[in-house]
């Protein structure tokens, strides 16, 4: 669970069963369990293993949570590193989805030790507060493991603010301060819980904080009367900040702006308990307080804007020769094979966001009739005009009469289908749709310097991009491409959003064989990443999303008589 620095810590590959609240579509069989509630879960840790030489450990918190049909265990987040302490109280939280129903296994762990627990444990536990101790180096003490659980309030309003401070305690022996504040909301039981950090403004007794963002729910659950402590501290570079002072508010007390009433004595209680003359350790000042309603993807969606969605198939030699049964394409008349239940799977969920369920479907990497031309971007209808399949049934079909009639070839080449999809999204860049690109590949990519290219050029577009690889093959290329941990590159210029998402097929593949769990899987996954890219662009943008349309009320029949 703790990392002794950034670069040991493992790659980050998010897990999409907690954050994602999407249905499974027309995926019936599998029974899509409602969450009863979110909640959201701090970290802190007391005493940990101190495993650096000349200064203390520099822990993060990685947390897993293990698959309900294959019980294996996947990332699901990580918080902030924090320099130079045994003691973290940790300001990234983990939202999850809480099932009253289903044992939601964690864990939490790294290079200093493990901690297993539900998170039926921690909710449950008194206070919703859950202490462990971290098992790690056998006959060491590793530390103990802090977590609390508060479920979330639905409030969406985030609010922009800014701070400053006049005349704090002067505490660095050759200089003056170097000031930052930290805010936490209390908690129904007394306790409080951190909720964020301001940036250190160097050498200064009068600093000037910068403006920063933070949700209503983070700072006070929704609750306009919670009190909210900050504590002002002075910087070390040793991490053993010397506490300046503390004061309290609550958002309803912010909520006035900048007036006589959001000037606070910066109090440190031990000195006003030895001093008689002791007045204050400074002042802090709120300059600013801006109220902002957040959007979400179904803000958009239900003010008209629409998501295409193209396919790409993979007709490279590699996939082996459909009419045997050890090929990828095997048109098996029992089951679809990995191509179908990946196009069926996500094709399913998408083709509910537009409108007219028209989706153009292109392969790559096949010789084509009559004359054998080799082509990475051709329509699986056979019509180049017009290459739209109606609905997912009719993709599907595409599908297998393009195995009847092109000839398995190479090489594998993605950057003509993700230009193809670009030039269409290049040409709408006013919120009203967005395209979502699935391929769907068995090998190694070809043109990885030009895909490369392909993508940060996209990445300026409303467009996303899916992919999914079938088969046995190494597929660490395909990682590179989702920028999930190092934003993709391309002579010089990075991806201005993370619009790619990969995820190898056989990691869903239910071991009992039931296809419909397999296939719901892979879609919550792979689809998960797209509501924030989604939002990314448009927040980027500046784009609104438009009204909802007014509820359709049926026309009033008046029945005339004639006399």
């Amino acid at each position: 669970m703790w990392a002794l620095d950034k670069s040991t810590a493992p790659p980050l590959k998010m897990d999409s069963r907690y954050t994602s609240t999407a249905g499974i579509g027309d995926l019936n069989q599998l029974s899509a369990a409602i969450p009863a509630t979110r909640v959201e879960v701090s970290v802190s840790c007391r005493n940990l293993l101190d495993r650096d030489t000349f200064s203390k450990s520099d822990p993060i918190c990685v947390l897993y949570v293990q698959g309900v049909g294959n019980k294996e265990w996947r990332e699901f987040g990580r918080t902030e590193v924090i320099d130079n302490t045994l003691n973290p109280d940790f300001v990234r939280k983990f939202i999850l989805d809480y099932f009253f129903e289903e044992r939601e296994n964690l864990r939490f762990d790294d290079f200093l030790g493990q901690v297993f627990c539900t998170l039926g444990e921690i909710v449950g536990s008194q206070g919703s507060r859950l202490e462990k101790p971290i098992v790690g180096i056998p006959g060491r003490k590793c530390g103990t493991i802090i977590l609390t659980a508060e479920e979330l309030n639905c409030c969406r309003d985030a609010v922009l603010m800014q701070f400053c401070a006049n005349k704090l305690d002067k505490k660095d022996f050759f200089g003056k301060s170097d000031p930052f504040l930290v805010f936490y909301r209390s908690n129904e039981d007394g306790s409080f819980t951190i909720c964020h950090k301001t940036e250190v403004v160097k050498n200064t007794l009068n600093p000037v904080w910068q403006a920063f963002k933070i949700s209503v729910r983070a700072l006070c659950n929704g609750d306009y009367d919670r009190t909210i402590k900050v504590e002002v501290y002075d910087w070390d570079r040793d991490g053993s900040h010397d506490f300046i002072g503390e004061f309290t508010t609550s958002y309803r007390e912010l909520s006035r702006g900048q007036s006589q009433f959001n000037v606070y004595e910066v109090v440190n209680p031990k000195k006003k308990g030895k001093k008689k003359k002791y007045i204050n350790s400074g002042t802090v000042t709120l300059l600013s307080f801006l109220v902002e309603t957040e959007v979400s993807f179904l803000d958009y969606i239900k003010g008209g804007t629409q998501i295409n969605f193209t396919v790409a198939i993979d007709f490279t030699a590699s996939n082996g020769n459909p009419a045997q049964p050890t090929s990828l394409h095997y048109m098996n008349p029992y089951q679809l094979n990995a191509y179908g239940m990946a196009l069926k799977a996500v094709g399913e969920i998408v083709q509910d966001y537009d409108s007219d369920k028209m989706f153009p479907a292109l392969g790559f990497g096949a010789k084509l009739p009559p004359d054998g031309r080799i082509s990475h971007e051709f329509a699986l209808n056979g019509n180049p005009q017009n290459p739209y399949c109606d609905g997912i049934e009719g993709v599907m079909e595409a599908y297998y009469r393009s195995l009847k009639s092109v000839q398995l070839y190479g090489p594998t080449n993605f950057a003509p289908v993700i230009n193809h999809v670009a030039r269409y999204a290049s040409s709408v860049k006013d919120g009203s749709q967005y395209f979502v690109l699935l391929i769907v590949t068995d090998g190694v990519i070809s043109d990885m310097a030009q895909t490369k290219e392909s993508i940060v050029n996209a990445s300026k577009l409303p467009m996303s991009i899916i992919i999914v690889g079938v088969g046995p093959a190494e597929f660490d290329a395909m990682v590179e491409l989702d920028g999930d941990d190092v934003r993709v590159s391309s002579r010089g210029k990075y991806a201005e959003r993370d619009i790619v998402q990969f995820v190898p097929f056989r990691d869903y593949i239910d071991r009992s064989g039931n296809h419909i769990l397999s296939m719901a899987r892979l879609a919550k996954d792979v689809l998960a990443e797209i509501p924030e890219q989604f939002l990314s662009y448009m927040r980027a943008r500046g784009i609104k999303p438009s009204p909802a349309p007014p509820p359709y009320t049926p026309p009033t029949h008046v029945l005339q008589t004639q006399i």
